[in-house]
């Protein structure tokens, strides 16, 4: 069947970006003990959106919403904004694809930093994009030095993750108005915010929503503990925010999720419980890392990201004995960063098995 393929497409690896915890489960034999590699919110969503989708169930025979119209209404009252600057998709992966199929054409140059989020790599290959990778400055991504490629390259898309994955670091909001304010004026800014509902208020920027050069992105999966529902939203020019209509699926959105992201978006008393909860699992986890001899990295996010010490080599060695105890945990895949490895925030119990793994695991990666 692989003739009726474009040949860009059957020139693409048959790969995905991430390799799920439930795939490794299957491969090797045993359920994980602590899932802690996905960066899912093991505290869960809202008693009030439980129930919501819970009393919406009997009704998940209809179809959502193909114009998300109360959600819609909801987060742009939340945000202060119009409705007309929103536009709602399956989780920000699947808007990403989205905004790589508006923009992109083959050989259309998009910067990104070398090791930051792979799933908008994947979609930019599969649109035929042209990546162009930036360096990392330490730990953090270099909104500068993204810019200025940018310039140089006369790149279509800039991605930008602040806070950031892998890595858990975040710039000040000053810095990201800075970069906003200097854009190249054929480059649009991919500004993903999945982690912003827990990240420090200074850090969040304040960005005109109708700047015509910037498409931020939000998620109910990581503050809001949703990720299964599948659930984002960009915030945009409202001429862009219309844009996404000509390609996405309109019945792309399940009932039930919209129902459950409404709820949760009303429960204001739920986000603050989960911050407190993130950081009391963050000092856990530095504290596990630093009696291992490992260095946790400072984060603005619900995962760890922990420096090994040593070059990747060691970093997979740790990973893979981890693995092999029963803890889900991932890492950076690229060096520098791949001397690291991350693991996501969870309850007192899971922490406890990471606690008792993790020692085993260094010891055994020699």
């Amino acid at each position: 069947m692989s003739r009726f393929l474009t040949p860009h497409t059957a020139s693409l690896p048959a790969s995905v970006p991430f390799v799920g915890p439930e795939t490794q489960e299957r491969l090797q034999g045993f359920p994980f003990r602590a899932r802690l590699g996905a960066n899912e919110s093991l505290f869960g969503p809202s008693p009030k959106a439980i129930a919501a989708m819970k009393a919406a169930a009997t009704e998940v025979w209809k179809y959502a919403d193909p114009e998300n119209h109360d959600l819609k209404q909801a987060l742009a009252a939340h945000h202060g904004i119009s409705p007309d600057h929103i536009a709602i998709g399956g989780g920000i992966d699947g808007l990403l694809g989205l905004i790589c199929r508006l923009v992109l054409e083959p050989g259309t140059p998009v910067v990104t930093s070398l090791g930051a989020y792979p799933t908008f790599n994947f979609h930019v290959t599969g649109f035929g994009g042209t990546l162009i990778r930036v360096p990392y400055r330490g730990d953090h991504e270099d909104p500068q030095a993204l810019r200025d490629t940018a310039a140089k390259s006369l790149a279509k898309l800039i991605y930008f993750a602040n806070p950031d994955n892998p890595m858990g670091s975040v710039h000040p909001a000053q810095v990201v108005q800075d970069l906003v304010a200097t854009l190249p004026d054929h480059s649009l800014l991919v500004l993903d915010e999945a982690y912003a509902d827990l990240a420090p208020q200074d850090t969040i920027p304040q960005i005109d929503p109708n700047n015509p050069q910037v498409i931020r992105l939000r998620t109910f999966s990581k503050g809001h503990g949703m990720a299964g529902a599948r659930v984002g939203y960009a915030i945009t020019h409202p001429d862009l925010a219309r844009a996404f209509d000509k390609v996405r699926n309109h019945f792309g959105m399940g009932r039930l999720s919209q129902i459950g992201a409404l709820a949760a978006l009303h429960d204001s008393d739920w986000l603050p419980q989960i911050r407190g909860r993130i950081q009391h699992a963050r000092r856990r986890v530095a504290a596990i890392a630093r009696e291992n001899g490992l260095q946790p990295l400072e984060s603005a996010t619900n995962f760890v990201t922990v420096d090994c010490g040593r070059d990747g080599d060691y970093a997979r060695a740790v990973l893979r004995e981890t693995l092999a105890r029963g803890v889900f945990i991932r890492m950076p895949g690229v060096a520098p960063l791949d001397r690291c490895i991350r693991i996501s925030l969870g309850d007192d119990a899971a922490l406890d098995i990471l606690a008792e793994v993790l020692p085993q695991a260094i010891k055994a990666a020699g």
